[in-house]
């Protein structure tokens, strides 16, 4: 049982277009860094006045938590979905400070035995909270187990072989069940329909980062000016944790090359030797739209292809590629596979032909 508390590739970008930085040298090493626990726990909102951006949401879960306080109930079992990197973790935890409870934190691949989730349902005390991340990778046994202790704070337990197995009921304490997960679609329909609230977090906007970065700045003691925020905040892919990590990277850059402070123009130095482009493309996103477009004069094409041409796990490209593709209005899902759109073309630099062969002209 584990309860925690909670690559980009190196290839140079041929045909760089707007804002497409070419890199023919690096300064700062282009590999994702896992963040420490300290850094990580520091950085984390603790207040739905610290979390920022899921405005909606957030309204919608101070009603929520303050008629439980009122009526002295737990919390309706949630669930979270959408894109990694958004803050269905941190949302959590968040839930749990203003509540005023603990909160016991696993994922869904380390419950493999039925005595893990036992284990852990047994070990809650009343009101406390039971984050389960990835939930829609949660095994057949456990969804068996978690059933009537969502619904009646009971779990089934057997005893003795053959034809002396006994049954028997075993209640455990009333808790909240939040899961998180970035394929909704995937959790089975008993277990999706036992949480009373089912909410998806969305990207953060341009402004929303800018505040992110500027209140990861001031708890890591780092400098930076608006400009230099929103340069950063254009670059992070509308998720808040690709923002921090690359705050991080980019302070490294202000503090070597220059006196340490982020301005705009450092920002974009910084980002531009990560190879990371004006709309936060990497080198990976870039491949895979040239892939499309000029080896299957763009698409459509099938994901297992792409997978194999790339060298990329299917479910690579499916949940940390095409999702801000997708947003951005660069890739497109068809009934036959993956289509480049016009604005792939565009940013890339590359002429679009049209079904006759013609150049078309960008809107």
């Amino acid at each position: 049982m584990i309860i925690s508390d909670d690559n980009n590739k190196n290839n140079n970008h041929k045909g760089a277009s707007n804002g497409a930085p070419k890199c023919k040298s690096q300064d700062l090493e282009t590999k994702e860094l896992e963040f420490d626990k300290t850094y990580e726990k520091n950085i984390r909102p603790k207040t739905f006045d610290e979390y920022i951006g899921q405005s909606a949401l957030k309204e919608t879960l101070k009603i929520t938590i303050e008629a439980s306080k009122k009526r002295n109930i737990p919390l309706d079992h949630l669930l979270f979905y959408g894109p990694p990197g958004l803050g269905k973790t941190t949302l959590a935890g968040v839930i749990a400070n203003e509540i005023g409870v603990n909160i016991k934190i696993t994922s869904a691949p380390a419950l493999e035995r039925p005595r893990d989730i036992i284990g852990i349902l047994m070990s809650l005390k009343g009101g406390e909270i039971l984050f389960i991340d990835e939930i829609h990778r949660l095994n057949k046994v456990a969804e068996e187990i978690l059933y009537p202790a969502m619904e009646d704070f009971f779990i089934d337990l057997t005893t003795g072989k053959s034809q002396s197995v006994k049954t028997m009921r075993v209640p455990v304490p009333k808790f909240t069940l939040i899961g998180a997960t970035t394929k909704a679609g995937a959790l089975s329909g008993p277990l999706r329909d036992r949480f009373g609230i089912i909410h998806r977090l969305e990207f953060y906007t341009i402004d929303e980062l800018a505040q992110v970065i500027k209140r990861s700045a001031k708890i890591l003691n780092i400098k930076i000016d608006d400009n230099g925020a929103k340069e950063i905040a254009s670059r992070s892919r509308a998720t808040p944790r690709i923002a921090n990590r690359l705050i991080k990277r980019t302070a490294d850059y202000a503090l070597v090359k220059y006196d340490g402070k982020i301005t705009q123009k450092i920002a974009k130095e910084a980002l531009d030797s990560l190879c990371i482009d004006n709309l936060g493309l990497d080198n990976t996103d870039r491949a895979l739209l040239e892939l499309i477009i000029k080896n299957y004069d763009g698409g459509p094409v099938g994901v297992e292809t792409l997978s194999v041409a790339l060298g990329e796990d299917i479910r690579t490209i499916e949940d940390v590629y095409e999702p801000f593709l997708l947003q951005k209005g660069l890739l497109a899902r068809t009934n036959r596979g993956r289509r480049a759109t016009k604005l792939a073309y565009q940013h890339l630099g590359i002429k679009y032909l049209d079904q006759n062969g013609q150049i078309g002209l960008f809107d």
